[in-house]
């Protein structure tokens, strides 16, 4: 594929890189009842994680007005409530496609787009793990606030680690032309840097030797999600210098890169503080090193940012962004840097810091909200099953055709 110089595709020699059948205005009706399962977009848990994160974000009260302390809470726990009734819901349609229908699952984990978003589905387990220690006390007893930060915590990590082994091997095995790199490939190692984050409050609830057993369990994932970040930025870094940019259908993936910096701060500044015991008396300057490479990577993540705002407004004149489900790439990153930077501001106590990140939020909420709105009304115009719904036969086609040009 060729493109011009705002990301336009000008001519096509291999099939644009996104998503077949995430286009919801492209869709025409309602699928036939016999595919409603089958064709299940693998991206709408992406829904799942943005609502989630925006839920913690809104809880931690950004700008820590305590004015709004009380309603940020009820906010929070609301959205919250919002986030466990979408993810039970695909949860369930999820589990029945790849029951009822895993040749078409199988097809999509080997296509190179969708397939790093099944990452998606475990990636929103275990957000909604993370959502469960913050949000989980104001709506459930501590026992059962434990028992499903566990069995999400252990689900998610599950299914992450199998995914993003399994997308790796397609990845290795597999030819891909440079065009086919894309933020997408992000969402498989944010997986593994969540599963420190799910799992680090429940070191508090096991004994001590398997409390250190979590601990280097949750090192262990988070260096492999931090070293795969870095290796996937090499590679969106070489294609956004060395190939035209994008279409437009895929500047919404560039913001993914915003996760794994926002999580990969955070996660070293909550292992520091649930390893306090097993570090004894390192763990003030454990906490500090957390707290210093936390924030180093903070910075990094507002000069991607930058980037990502500035290419989203050359996007933006260049055309208008039809609304597919890359849109919720905006807000899972988004979210998740919100919260790194509430986090570092009140662990510097810096008041500039606090002001940051309720502009960050200020950004986040509108996303979710026009994300929000626009799928509601996709689908209320379109029929629930043509608006959640893709068809696995045109990724499959589309891995045929992408195999007969390389």
């Amino acid at each position: 594929m060729t493109a011009n110089s705002v990301g336009e595709p000008t001519q096509v020699s291999i099939p644009s890189p996104s998503v077949p059948g995430d286009d919801l205005t492209s869709q025409s009706g309602p699928a036939p009842s016999q595919a409603r399962v089958r064709d299940l977009h693998p991206g709408w848990f992406a829904s799942v994680m943005g609502t989630a994160i925006v839920a913690v974000a809104t809880y931690d009260n950004p700008g820590n007005l305590t004015t709004l302390r009380g309603p940020a809470h009820g906010l929070g726990a609301g959205l919250a409530v919002l986030a466990y009734a979408i993810g039970a819901v695909l949860a369930v349609a999820y589990t029945v496609r790849w029951v009822r229908h895993a040749d078409a699952a199988r097809a999509a984990l080997r296509h190179p787009e969708p397939g790093a978003i099944q990452a998606t589905l475990p990636a929103g387990l275990l957000v909604l793990a993370v959502m469960t220690t913050v949000v989980g006390p104001e709506l459930f007893p501590s026992g059962v606030v434990t028992a499903v930060i566990a069995t999400l915590a252990v689900a998610g990590a599950v299914l992450g680690l199998v995914v993003s082994v399994a997308f790796a091997y397609m990845l290795f095995t597999g030819e891909h032309p440079a065009a086919a790199v894309n933020g997408g490939w992000f969402i498989p190692p944010v997986v593994t840097t969540i599963i420190p984050m799910a799992i680090a409050p429940l070191m508090a609830h096991v004994g001590a030797g398997t409390g250190r057993l979590l601990l280097v369990l949750s090192y262990a994932t988070f260096g492999m999600g931090f070293l795969l970040f870095v290796f996937t930025m090499g590679l969106l870094h070489d294609r956004l210098v060395l190939h035209p940019l994008p279409p437009a259908a895929l500047a919404p993936t560039v913001w993914i890169a915003l996760g794994p910096v926002g999580v990969g701060a955070l996660v070293p500044l909550v292992l520091a503080r649930a390893g306090q015991h097993v570090f004894g008396a390192a763990a003030p300057t454990i906490a500090l090193i957390s707290e210093l490479f936390a924030t180093a990577l903070w910075g990094f993540g507002l000069w991607w940012l930058a980037i990502a705002v500035a290419l989203l407004v050359r996007y933006l004149r260049a055309g208008s962004l039809p609304f597919r489900l890359c849109w919720w790439a905006f807000t899972f990153p988004l979210g998740a840097f919100t919260v790194a930077t509430v986090t570092l501001a009140r662990a510097w106590q810096t008041p500039a810091l606090e002001g940051v990140a309720a502009l960050l939020y200020m950004l986040l909420v509108g996303f979710w909200a026009v994300e929000t709105l626009t799928a509601l009304l996709s689908v209320s115009l379109l029929g629930f099953w043509a608006g959640v719904s893709a068809t696995t036969a045109a990724a499959t086609r589309t891995g045929l055709i992408w195999s007969r040009t390389r």
